[in-house]
């Protein structure tokens, strides 16, 4: 053994001021989403978890200003036996989540990397079924590199159960952005997509006041065998399920449709805002309406997605009990691409995009795109949840391959053939067809087709071709 050794201690600075630089701000606040939903699943019984709206009655609430960031919940607290994994930064060798619920936490960083990145001053009250109590993380605390245990205080105790956590002391550049309008409107925006299906299932989320309504994906489904319905596929691989679809979200847009698309990017009609592929993992939208490779598009025959492509939307749902298990990165919001059940999940993902690539293929030219619009006007558009429950009505397949599973792989209709040309036929006597041959042709022994032609020829540029 070495008789000398060398400081290998960690650096207070490294997790105060350069972790923060891995996440964006709107993604910190959404880490302390992650972590009131996790609350939920750490307090909900198990009857409840079974229900379509099991997070019915809770609530998140999000106040902000220039001078201080407020979250507050009624998600169960945080649980004095969870202290060492709450508080420290990284997560003790020998934590594990509890059984039966679908959380996100993974690393143990979440919560104070949010905190480090929004001011310097923090104090989080909490109320649990175990212990009421106050942590406070103060500017003192994070420019002492010696001091690692952070102060905490008792507190009376409540019958409500949950969080708050106030920041004060704002960073400068962290007030200046919550100062602005526009910083609001695209946090909203943000939860709306990033936890619309949590909302759906009966969570509240408050920001500013202003209740956040959901913005999901709803996908045209027929339950008529040859009419437009999704690609739908569903596996359990290693202690992961995976439920995916992909299909039209409304009509496939004509050629001037397409160009109004690019001229005005907003235009909700004909945006493609909301087209390509949406990843979530438990229950958490971690990749928003990709359309580049991350989910397949411009890969082994997928084409590159381009505005025609518009209406086509897909969604793949992972859920697991261990969260190391789903392909995240460490800020919650993007994919793994280094995952081997991400890649063969990606495969039936560019298998479904295919199906819809190639329908607007076939459906080209005004008259074709018309009678598809009034063919996909004509279907429902349902949730996610219905996708589901009516594929299994539907008799999904099983398939093979490395990832075993069910899937439900559409017929959709055809274009009806549109004749363009149409035939004249008719008799008349041998000397009259012989007449009229001599005066167009100075000959009278002409055919009799090449007559009848000369004579439409005539007829129609004297009409005006």
């Amino acid at each position: 053994m070495s008789e000398f050794s060398l400081p290998a201690s960690p650096v207070k600075s490294f997790f105060v001021e350069m972790l923060t630089r891995d996440i964006s701000l709107d993604y910190a606040i959404l880490d302390l989403l992650d972590n009131c939903v996790d609350g939920v699943q750490r307090t909900i019984r198990d009857p409840q978890m079974k229900s379509d709206v099991p997070y019915k009655g809770y609530r998140a609430k999000i106040e902000i200003s220039e001078d201080s960031f407020v979250i507050e919940d009624n998600c169960g607290g945080i649980p004095w036996s969870l202290k060492d994994y709450a508080y420290r930064l990284g997560k003790p060798s020998g934590h594990t989540n509890p059984k039966g619920r679908k959380l996100v936490g993974i690393y143990g960083i979440g919560m104070k990397r949010a905190i480090f990145k929004i001011g310097e001053n923090c104090e989080i009250t909490t109320h649990a079924e175990d212990k009421s109590y106050r942590v406070v993380f103060s500017k003192e605390w994070m420019s002492d590199e010696n001091e690692w245990n952070v102060p905490y205080y008792k507190v009376n105790r409540s019958k409500k159960r949950g969080t708050s956590v106030k920041v004060t002391r704002i960073r400068k550049v962290v007030s200046e952005t919550f100062s602005r309008s526009e910083f609001i409107s695209e946090l909203s925006s943000h939860i709306q997509t990033h936890f619309a299906y949590i909302i759906q299932k009966g969570f509240s989320i408050q920001l500013n006041g202003k209740e956040i309504t959901p913005r999901s994906i709803n996908l045209i489904f027929s339950e008529s065998k040859g009419s437009i319905q999704p690609f739908v596929y569903s596996t359990h691989h290693n202690g992961v399920d995976v439920f995916l679809a992909v299909g039209f979200s409304r009509p496939i847009p004509s050629a001037d449709e397409t160009d109004e698309a690019k001229e005005n990017f907003a235009k909700e009609k004909y945006s493609s805002a909301s087209a390509g592929w949406t990843v979530v993992c438990n229950d958490r939208a971690v990749l928003l309406y990709d359309k580049g490779p991350i989910s397949g598009w411009g890969l082994s025959g997928v084409p590159q997605y381009h505005a025609q492509f518009n209406a086509i939307s897909g969604i793949v749902m992972f859920s697991s009990e261990d969260p190391s298990l789903l392909p995240t990165t460490t800020t919650k919001r993007g994919i793994d691409v280094a995952s081997s059940l991400y890649l063969h999940v990606r495969d039936k993902m560019m298998e479904g995009t295919q199906i819809f690539t190639q329908y607007t293929n076939q459906w080209k030219g005004e008259d074709l795109i018309e009678q598809s619009k009034r063919e996909i006007k004509q279907t429902e558009s349902v949730d996610i949840h219905t996708v589901r429950n009516r594929a299994e009505e539907l008799s999904m397949r099983s398939v093979g391959g490395f990832l075993k599973g069910r899937q439900l792989k559409p017929t959709l209709p055809k274009p009806k053939k549109i004749e363009t040309t149409a035939r004249i036929s008719f008799v008349r006597p041998k000397d009259e067809i012989r007449k009229v041959s001599e005066y167009l042709f100075g000959s009278a022994e002409r055919h009799p087709k090449s007559v009848g032609e000369q004579c439409f020829q005539e007829i129609l540029e004297e009409a005006g071709e």
